[in-house]
């Protein structure tokens, strides 16, 4: 039996819509758990050393990226024993940074960003300490060049956000604003950021004359997914009358808009943006940031969502349906690097050198869209 013309196009625009529809709240929660899970068990306790080429503590930015993500996924399914893992980690580490209250790398500090939102559940000073003295003898000195890689916004601007918030004082965000505005108008020359292309350059290196095989400007997917997460961290918590927000929130629009025509028929994004034949393929960790910043912009009537919400459901789907093993092993993870040569093969199976962060990424990006599904717009 032929089905007529008109059938055939209701049937297409059936699958269409059922395509750009999120899943429910449930089966979105799911792989969440599932990934989320298979990370606790491999590192049941949470501070132990990290070992691959050598050891490093438990409280570097790719670990502290993992816990944004599981504080995420605290927010939405609360769970005790979760919750007490995050806790332990900051006990273990005595609420401390790898680089000391003196410190000025932004690695340093991203596990600050947790312990932060552990002291706002529970407002115990040991978990304030040494984070607000950090950024206090930051705050004191006249250097606004800390951030001269692009991965740094997202390690550091959300925690001078929340220490404002906290202290209520405008001295974190005012200083929080010298720096991003370095980084973006000065840092290589004439800053990391390129308005003609609406996205930013991993750090001085990748400035023209520095180009792809293609002969394109080089944008690393998962580096702007860090400048896209940095703002939507920042945002997230940042007052509605902060004198900077309009700004934070136009570089969200204007880097989302430049990487939405990227994504792949497949849902995902290249490693590099505008080379996709530079160890092109699906790549997780970009991929999720980016969604999460979508998902984010959407949710709070930033981001048109007639326009975007196929773009999150196509990425989301194609994370969860290619890239979660069974077990909730996360495969097409980038390892650690600064350009998509870095960190390779990128493979269903290849275990990167570090798992956490992209776990992180994923949870930050799934809680976004589990709160979009079904969601009205959030208002602050």
């Amino acid at each position: 039996m032929r089905l007529s013309p008109v059938c055939v196009a209701l049937l297409t625009l059936v699958a269409s819509a059922s395509a750009q529809e999120l899943p429910s709240p449930a089966e979105i929660l799911t792989p969440l758990r599932l990934v989320n899970g298979y990370f606790m068990q491999k590192w049941p306790e949470p501070g132990k050393s990290i070992v691959t080429n050598r050891e490093r503590p438990s409280n570097i930015w790719t670990r502290g990226v993992y816990y944004e993500g599981l504080m995420a996924l605290q927010g939405i399914a609360p769970d005790a024993k979760t919750l007490n893992y995050a806790v332990r980690w900051g006990e273990f580490h005595q609420w401390g940074l790898r680089g000391g209250t003196r410190t000025r790398n932004a690695d340093d500090q991203c596990c600050g960003q947790t312990y932060l939102e552990l002291y706002l559940l529970d407002p115990k000073p040991e978990r304030l300490r040494d984070i607000k003295a950090n950024l206090d003898f930051i705050v004191a000195g006249e250097r606004n060049d800390d951030w001269w890689w692009i991965d740094a916004l997202q390690m550091a601007m959300p925690v001078y956000a929340q220490l404002g918030v906290i202290t209520k004082d405008p001295k974190y965000f005012e200083k929080m604003h010298q720096i991003y505005l370095y980084s973006k108008n000065t840092h290589g020359g004439q800053g990391l950021f390129n308005p003609a292309d609406g996205l930013w350059w991993r750090d001085k290196d990748f400035v023209p004359p520095y180009k792809e095989p293609n002969g394109k400007n080089c944008y690393w997917s998962r580096g702007n997914g860090w400048v896209v997460a940095a703002l939507v961290r920042t945002l997230d918590v940042l007052p509605a009358d902060a004198p900077h927000r309009a700004e934070y929130v136009a570089m969200l629009k204007t880097m989302c808009e430049a990487v939405r025509p990227l994504q792949r028929p497949d849902g995902f994004w290249n490693a590099s943006l505008h080379d996709p034949a530079n160890f092109g393929g699906k790549e997780v960790s970009g991929t999720a940031l980016f969604t999460f910043g979508m998902a984010w912009g959407v949710r709070h009537g930033v981001l048109d969502g007639a326009v975007y919400r196929p773009v999150i459901a196509k990425a989301w789907k194609a994370m969860v349906a290619d890239a979660v093993h069974p077990n909730g092993f996360l495969g097409y993870v980038q390892g650690t690097g600064k350009e998509p040569k870095d960190g390779q093969p990128t493979t269903y199976d290849h275990a990167p050198d570090f798992e956490d962060y992209g776990i992180g990424c994923f949870l930050l990006a799934g809680t976004e869209v589990f709160r979009l599904s079904g969601s009205a717009p959030a208002t602050r």
